[in-house]
This record gives C-alpha cells, sequence and structure tokens, in this order.
C-alpha cells in the first residue's frame, strides 16, 4: 500500500485527467496527480530523460536497472526488470544489474562494463567522479552519450527516491510479468 492516496481517475483535478485518457497511469502518475503542477512538467521530463532517444532502449534499461538495484527501490526494479528483458537483457544480464550475479559474470562488452562503471559512481557516490574513470567514460562514450546517460542515471535516482519515500505499489501486471521473464517479485 502506497504511503499516500494514489488518484484515480474519477478523483484526478482537471488539469490531471490527460494524462488518465489512455487507461490507467500507473502508480507514479497516480502519485504525481497529488498536485498536478508537479505532474505537468515532471511527466515529460521523465519521457524526456527515459524515452526514446539515439542510445538504444538496451542501453537505457543498463542505466536506469543498475541505478534502481543500487538505490534498492523496489518498484523500479520490478518495473525496469520486465523492461530491460523485453529490451533484450539476457537473464543473467539483469540478474548482474540487480546485484543477483557479479558483473563480468552478466557482462563482457568493454563499453558496457565502463557504463556500469560509470553508473556506480553516479549512484553510490559523492562529490566528483574518479577523474580515471570520467576519462574513460567519456573515450568510450562520446559527449552526448556522457550527457545524456549522466542525466539519465540523475533522473532515475529522483525517480527511485519518489517512488520508494512513497512506497508506490508494484502493479499487478508488472508482478505477472516478471514471473514470466524469471523474476518473482
Amino acid at each position: 500500500m502506497a504511503r499516500i492516496q494514489l488518484i484515480e481517475a474519477n478523483q484526478a483535478p482537471l488539469s490531471a485527467r490527460g494524462f488518465y485518457a489512455g487507461g490507467d497511469p500507473g502508480p507514479i502518475t497516480k502519485a504525481l496527480a497529488q498536485v498536478p503542477e508537479l505532474l505537468e512538467v515532471a511527466m515529460p521530463f521523465f519521457g524526456a530523460a527515459l524515452g526514446p532517444s539515439f542510445l538504444t532502449l538496451r542501453v537505457k534499461e543498463l542505466v536506469i536497472l543498475r541505478v534502481s538495484a543500487l538505490l534498492e527501490c523496489q518498484y523500479c526494479i520490478n518495473a525496469h526488470t520486465v523492461v530491460a528483458r523485453d529490451a533484450g537483457l539476457t537473464r543473467d544480464e539483469v540478474a548482474a544489474l540487480r546485484d543477483e550475479l557479479p558483473i563480468d559474470q552478466g557482462f563482457t562488452d568493454g563499453a558496457e562494463l565502463v557504463l556500469v562503471r560509470w553508473v556506480d559512481a553516479i549512484a553510490t557516490g559523492r562529490g566528483k567522479v574518479d577523474p580515471d574513470l570520467a576519462e574513460e567514460f567519456v573515450a568510450t562514450w562520446g559527449d552526448p552519450a556522457v550527457v545524456e546517460l549522466t542525466m539519465l542515471a540523475g533522473a532515475t535516482m529522483a525517480l527511485n527516491r519518489f517512488c520508494s519515500t512513497l512506497e508506490l505499489p508494484t502493479a499487478d501486471e508488472t508482478a505477472t510479468r516478471l514471473t514470466e521473464v524469471g523474476f518473482p517479485s
């Protein structure tokens, strides 16, 4: 049960009702509907940060799932385990991102290993990232990807804290899909 009331469509303020037009918008939107002014700016921002770009869905889900596991956001771990499997990550890759296997057991690609190290540094560190890691990351991924991947990690961290603090529940559909992809909730 969520820490706050999740706003259903029939309770939604007028300015939030458009977010319910396609059906159940999910717990994040239902929580943000408590403050429609935030909902109106947060959803487009998170949609841009987490949504389609020149980066593959696989790469984005690697970042989102790893951050979520490091920050122990069960809502996000559950949701993005399903999305990561749908994006083509193997069971071992997903397990490694979730800290259920060593990273090097799930990943062998050098660029992806550098990305995981970068995400680990952002999500668990304080202050500046190690300069040697930063140099390697920029050299491996290039400036546009560095900017987007860093923003993606930060946006995911914000969502993780939001979802965990408000104890947002895993949707029934997500729980069913988790079992189907081999990760019971």
